[in-house]
């Protein structure tokens, strides 16, 4: 398989076969990435991370990989979206308000098992910044270093993140879990049903 770095460089060059490739390749993991937090809104804002990276690819300088570059248009895509919603825009603040502050409504994802629907529900409670962290890292399996670039903060500022996300998706499960036994295999399984998920995800099971 050709390496997304040798495909961006055919793509800079002037190969759009090289760029639709690089979009094919990546087109499921930014789905997934848009479909627990926006819904119905995920194609439009797909297609919307994939402009801007068009219109964006002469500036991109090869800063790490291509992915931590998709997701950090996928992640400005996902603000301005929830920007446009915000009736204060100026209180609008990624670190501290939760998809669920816009759309309390349940996950769109279909989840079969309610361990994964406890999961989902508690990444919406948590802050945005920090759900969008944690996905990263169990959906795309991205590294704490990539998705520092995709967020545009310092590594070990992730790293904190990352152990933050961690503690408050626990006290959101804990509060939502219907028992102790649903709390406990959550939890203890956690990489196990977020896989679980990413694979609903990746083959577009959605209510």
């Amino acid at each position: 398989m050709i390496a997304d770095a040798e495909l961006l460089e055919a793509w800079r060059g002037g190969d759009k076969r090289a760029g639709k490739l690089l979009f094919e390749r990546h087109y499921d993991a930014v789905h997934r990435f848009f479909r627990n937090k926006v819904g119905s809104d995920a194609p439009d804002l797909v297609q919307k991370t994939f402009l801007g990276c068009l219109e964006s690819v002469e500036r991109y300088r090869g800063e790490g990989s291509f992915r931590s570059w998709l997701f950090a248009v996928a992640f400005r895509q996902l603000c301005k979206h929830y920007r446009a919603k915000a009736s204060e825009r100026a209180r609008f603040d990624v670190a501290t308000v939760s998809i669920c502050d816009f759309d309390p409504t349940p996950s769109r994802m279909l989840a079969e098992r309610r361990e994964q629907r406890l999961l989902l529900e508690a990444l919406r409670r948590i802050p945005m910044e920090l759900q969008v962290a944690l996905e990263l890292h169990y959906w795309e399996q991205m590294s704490d270093a990539e998705i520092a670039r995709a967020l545009e903060m310092p590594l070990g500022t992730m790293k904190s993140r990352i152990r933050r996300g961690r503690q408050l998706l626990a006290e959101r499960m804990a509060e939502l879990a219907i028992s102790p036994g649903e709390l406990e295999s959550t939890l203890g399984n956690l990489e196990q049903w977020a896989e679980q998920l990413r694979g609903l995800a990746l083959h577009g099971r959605a209510e």
